[in-house]
C-alpha cells in the first residue's frame, strides 16, 4: 500500500555517495515542497481566480477547471478535442492515458458556458486549448499556467497540474461518492489506487471524540 498512500514520493530516486538517493534534475522531493499532494476546494477556487486574471485568462481558467472536475492528468486535458464533446447533450468522452478506462462524464452549466465562449473565439482549431502559435497546447505550456496561477493566488509552495486530478478525487470522495463510481470515473483499472482518497475523508473519525 505504501506506493498508493504516499503520493508525494512518486518519482524514483537513484543513489548518490552522499545519501544513496539523488533527485531527478537536482529536484527537491515534492514531500520536502508541500505538505499534501491535492488541493482542497477553496483553494482550487483561487486557483481558477487567479488564472482568470492572466493574459489569456478565459482559456486559461477553462483548462484548470476541466482537469478538475473531470480529474484529467496534464496530458489529457492538452490533448482534448471538440469531437470529444457533446456540448447540446452537456457531455464529455474522456480518453484516459497510462492504459486507464475510458468513460463518459457530464459536463456542468459552468463548464458548457466556459466551453463555449472558447469555441466562439477560436472556431477553426479541433483542440480545445491551443497555444499563442495557434497550434495545440503542450504539456509544459499547462504546467506553467498552473504554475503562475498558483504564484498570483499567493499559494507558499508551488502547484502542479496533478494537484488539481488529487483534488478532484478528494472532493467527490469527501462528498461520499461510492469508490467504485469514482475509480471508473478518474480511470483507475485498480481500485487500490482509489482508496488514497477515501483514507484522506475527515469525516471518517468526525465521531472520534465526544467533547
Amino acid at each position: 500500500m505504501g506506493q498508493i498512500i504516499d503520493l508525494r514520493s512518486s518519482r524514483r530516486l537513484a543513489p548518490t555517495a552522499e545519501s544513496n538517493k539523488i533527485r531527478r534534475g537536482g529536484r527537491r522531493p515534492n514531500k520536502e515542497m508541500r505538505a499534501r499532494e491535492h488541493l482542497t476546494p477553496s483553494e482550487v477556487e483561487q486557483l481558477l481566480n487567479a488564472a482568470a486574471k492572466g493574459r489569456h485568462g478565459q482559456r486559461d481558467r477553462t483548462l484548470l477547471l476541466l482537469m478538475y472536475r473531470h480529474g484529467l492528468r496534464v496530458s489529457e486535458a492538452v490533448n482534448l478535442r471538440w469531437d470529444q464533446f457533446d456540448l447540446k447533450a452537456g457531455l464529455l468522452h474522456v480518453g484516459r492515458l497510462k492504459h486507464g478506462v475510458p468513460s463518459t462524464h457530464p459536463v456542468r452549466g459552468p463548464e458548457l458556458r466556459a466551453l463555449g465562449r472558447l469555441k466562439r473565439d477560436f472556431p477553426k482549431s479541433p483542440y480545445v486549448f491551443i497555444s499563442q502559435r495557434g497550434g495545440p497546447m503542450t504539456s509544459n505550456n499547462a504546467r506553467e499556467i498552473v504554475f503562475r496561477a498558483g504564484k498570483a493566488a499567493g499559494f507558499s509552495f508551488r502547484v502542479h497540474p496533478h494537484q488539481l486530478r488529487h483534488a478532484c478525487g478528494f472532493k467527490l470522495a469527501n462528498e461520499g461518492v461510492d469508490t467504485r463510481a469514482l475509480g471508473h470515473y478518474l480511470g483507475h483499472r485498480n481500485l487500490n489506487n482509489t482508496a488514497i482518497y477515501a483514507e484522506l475523508v475527515p469525516d471518517r473519525f468526525k465521531n472520534f471524540w465526544q467533547d
